[in-house]
């Protein structure tokens, strides 16, 4: 009696020792480090596989048009993306980037069009799952085919691990393969890494400011504000796209500059110093329109060792 009875306190411990245990790791506080601790681990992962990843290419057939398959030499491999399931899963990775509410949302429909009209969806998969994706419409303008690229989406935890690069490279070489010698797209002219990305490492030229272009969002990323735009164009034979990809430094002469303070994207989640925030995209937009006017072109962009961005404006003409 006395071991049975032993045995049962000491199961009676162990248990209770396991539900407190188990309620402590329940906590906000416990739930947010193990999330962290998860995202980190799925980030370390994914920079392992991109690290020095090399390309090659494959000739696949979509409709009467040749489309380049870029596969990577690791567990990210990039294509274009027919089937229905994959545009579900474009509409997935779309609510985890932007949270969009339903009538914001582009739609499983529209993702399909867009692979049958002569636009693009390509997708980058890490195994079975989506990590990120692109997505293009046709466009004409002066008698010319251009494509739109209306979303560049990949999933937070595959973020700063070179995928949105890969996916702008995809659908260069798909564009030029088919005789389209400009992508176009849009972003917010506030956000430093964006502008980092188009500009310096994909050598895009900015002419053009859209205020409020959207209209009013639902997604928390625009923090409420106004969604003013700037209009990136990717000229993809030009020489500055040409070195911009090859990890070269374009010489630019500056004429004018427009500053962006690292924290205006802090400021923009926060209720309290969103005006702060409001305050940067007014003055950038009056000045970015000025510019603009004048025949000025965004030609540069630079970052100091604090974060802060600067837009460089000089001049530019077409296929430069």
């Amino acid at each position: 009696m006395t071991t049975r009875k032993a045995k049962a306190k000491a199961k009676a411990k162990a248990t209770a020792k396991a539900k407190a245990k188990a309620k402590a790791t329940a906590t906000p506080k416990a739930k947010a480090k193990a999330k962290a601790e998860a995202e980190a681990e799925a980030k370390a992962k994914v920079k392992a596989n991109a690290k020095g990843a090399k390309f090659k290419t494959q000739s696949t057939r979509r409709g009467l048009v040749e489309v380049q398959t870029v596969m990577v030499k690791s567990e990210i491999a990039v294509r274009p993306l027919v089937e229905l399931a994959e545009f579900d899963d474009c509409v997935r990775v779309q609510d985890a980037v932007w949270s969009y509410d339903v009538a914001s949302m582009v739609t499983q429909k529209v993702f399909l069009l867009a692979s049958q009209i002569g636009g693009q969806v390509i997708g980058a998969y890490d195994g079975d799952v989506l990590a990120g994706y692109a997505m293009s419409l046709p466009g004409v303008r002066d008698g010319k085919a251009y494509l739109h690229s209306h979303h560049l989406a990949v999933l937070p935890e595959y973020r700063s691990a070179g995928i949105g690069k890969t996916l702008k490279n995809a659908q260069r070489e798909d564009a030029l393969a088919r005789g389209i010698k400009l992508i176009e797209w849009t972003f917010d002219p506030l956000e430093i890494k964006n502008a980092n990305l188009n500009v310096t490492k994909l050598g895009v030229v900015i002419r053009r400011y859209k205020r409020n272009f959207y209209g009013a969002s639902t997604s928390p990323l625009h923090g409420g504000l106004p969604t003013d735009r700037v209009v990136a164009e990717w000229w993809l034979e030009s020489p500055r796209v040409v070195a911009a990809l090859r990890g070269e430094v374009v010489g630019v002469e500056v004429l004018e500059t427009v500053a962006l303070p690292a924290a205006v994207g802090v400021w923009k989640s926060s209720e309290v110093d969103r005006p702060r925030a409001r305050e940067v995209q007014a003055r950038n937009a009056d000045a970015l329109e000025a510019a603009f006017a004048r025949g000025l072109a965004v030609v540069g962009f630079e970052r100091d060792g604090e974060g802060n961005g600067v837009y460089l404006l000089g001049k530019w003409s077409e296929g430069a």
